[in-house]
């Protein structure tokens, strides 16, 4: 039985992540839909449903949703292919709708599947991704959006290439407020007087110092002052009538409806946007320090009720996201409130103190972004898969590897691919020793069954039956086994009432029931064997 959280508990220590989430998600919002080649504020919009509704209904208490990096590619050829925006948004609804029938359909049960080093494979690759990616604005060269997470970046360009260029265009006054933020961020927990003040997280410190470090350089006059291209850049209504127009309404029309592009970019936004999500959920539930487990089936109708209220004034699609979610969990988040927070801040945020945020350096959130990128792809958790052994160490590898080269569902995908390979390999190895004993003219051979015998072993014995020497004498023991696939048994029956007599080999069953109709068994007698199990 799930024990029932109060959200109202650890509010002190909610707020306070809430806060480090809600400045990490700002410029990400805003950054995504710049990449996605959407309103600004369609970001926001979606980072506050996010936030306050998903946050709301979904049972995980460390994942933040909102706009989504991956899905950025799909968003920008959709709103091109589809020719208005507001026609995207019919099917960022369709995509909703998807998502909630699936919650209904109990699809979110297939994250139960997703191997363990496959997820960290993809917190580490997602680590270094965020790592790269903000030393460019940390040094002040503000090319690529925040939202931008591909390898290949517009311009034909790559992330290295983005990374070496960065050098040639330093802002010394990027730099100091980077470093002056990281220096706040590291010594905050080491200091024992400023770890009691949880409620003032280090990075909103080092949010205000970097505002406070360029406002100084701005009134002096100094040649290190940021310029207004590398600060946030929220939308900043001046009117209540601004405000309406920056709110965009799908479009029903009846030539909309019947558009069969909307359907197949509503069905692909619901397929992807629900992996994505399910995968970011399985990783929050790993990084959540309570180690509690979440419904992803609630996650998926909380999610399509997202998109669904998201896609009815104009924002855009949403998953649940790692970045924020980890960032979400290294502040100490201890239950969902800091994420109904984050969204409030968001809204907050718009409504009343934009040209406030609107003085911070993008190099501040980049220090930020910068411990978390390290913490998810520490030398440490490589160190770890490594001295699990290859089986362990190489899909962990290669998930790390793809997912900062390809992209996340990519990357997941190899290192799934990889997983069964290992496992069918392990299945396909003959599970046994020849245990030979004298034995009138021929030698017995015995094999033990394992406790269950599914068509993943089925390779290994039909291996195992045709190295079997003529003249031979096998004694097959199912006395411990509880379940045969039928493949097995009918290679078995096949083997007995064929080969073996051709082949003048003496064939034994022992313990295997009356009901597989196998002729010629013994039920129940046990047979003490040294050999090593099928397994």
């Amino acid at each position: 039985m799930t024990k029932k959280i109060n959200l109202l508990a650890h509010l002190k220590s909610d707020f306070a992540s809430g806060l480090v989430v809600f400045l990490v998600a700002l410029p990400l919002c805003l950054g995504i839909a710049l990449a996605s080649g959407a309103p600004l504020f369609s970001g926001i919009i979606s980072g506050v449903i996010g936030g306050i509704v998903v946050g709301f209904l979904s049972k995980s208490h460390i994942s933040v949703s909102g706009p989504a990096a991956g899905l950025t590619a799909i968003v920008l050829t959709a709103i091109t292919d589809l020719g208005a925006y507001e026609v995207f948004l019919t099917a960022v609804i369709i995509a909703g709708l998807m998502q909630l029938i699936l919650g209904f359909l109990k699809a979110g049960s297939i994250s139960n599947y997703f191997p363990t080093n496959v997820i960290e494979g993809m917190l580490a690759g997602i680590g270094i991704i965020i790592f790269l990616k903000q030393i460019p604005h940390a040094v002040g060269y503000d090319k690529v959006s925040e939202g931008d997470t591909s390898f290949f970046e517009s311009g034909d360009s790559n992330m290295f290439e983005t990374l070496l260029n960065s050098f040639n265009y330093i802002n010394i006054g990027s730099i100091i407020i980077t470093l002056l933020a990281l220096t706040i961020l590291i010594i905050w927990d080491k200091v024992p007087i400023l770890k009691k003040l949880k409620l003032v997280p280090a990075a909103l410190i080092a949010v205000f110092s970097g505002i406070l470090m360029n406002e100084i350089f701005i009134r002096t006059g100094s040649q290190f002052q940021v310029s207004k291209d590398h600060l946030v850049a929220l939308p900043t209504p001046t009117s209540l009538e601004e405000f309406k127009a920056m709110f965009l309404f799908p479009d029903f029309s009846i030539d909309t409806i019947s558009n069969s592009k909307v359907w197949i970019v509503g069905v692909t936004i619901a397929i992807v946007a629900s992996i994505e999500t399910l995968l970011c959920i399985e990783a929050a539930d790993r990084m959540d320090p309570h180690k509690r487990y979440t419904n992803t089936n609630v996650e998926l109708k909380a999610q399509g009720i997202g998109n669904l209220l998201s896609g009815l004034i104009g924002g855009l699609p949403m998953t649940s996201v790692v970045v924020r979610s980890s960032a979400n969990a290294n502040a100490g988040a201890e239950t969902k409130s800091s994420t109904i927070i984050h969204g409030l801040l968001l809204l907050i945020s718009v409504l009343s103190i934009a040209p406030f945020l609107n003085k911070i350096p993008l190099a501040t959130l980049a220090a930020i972004l910068l411990l978390i990128g390290y913490k998810l792809a520490k030398p440490s958790i490589f160190k770890h898969f490594f001295e699990k052994g290859k089986y362990q160490y190489v899909p962990f590898l290669a998930t790390v590897i793809a997912v900062v080269f390809l992209d996340l569902l990519k990357g997941v995908a190899l290192g799934m691919l990889i997983s069964i390979f290992f496992v069918l390999k392990g299945n396909f190895k003959r599970a046994y020793i020849f245990r030979k004993e004298e034995y009138n003219d021929g030698d017995i051979i015995h094999i033990d069954l394992a406790q269950e015998v599914s068509f993943l072993n089925k390779a290994a014995i039909k291996n195992t039956l045709k190295n079997i020497p003529e003249n031979s004498k096998v004694v097959i023991n199912a006395s411990d086994t509880v379940y045969i696939a039928h493949d097995v048994l009918d290679l078995i029956k096949e083997f007995k009432q064929i080969r073996a007599k051709e082949e003048r080999i003496k064939v034994k069953l022992v313990g295997f029931k009356k009901a597989y109709n196998l002729d010629n068994t013994e039920e129940g007698q046990h047979i003490s064997l040294k050999s090593n199990n099928l397994k």
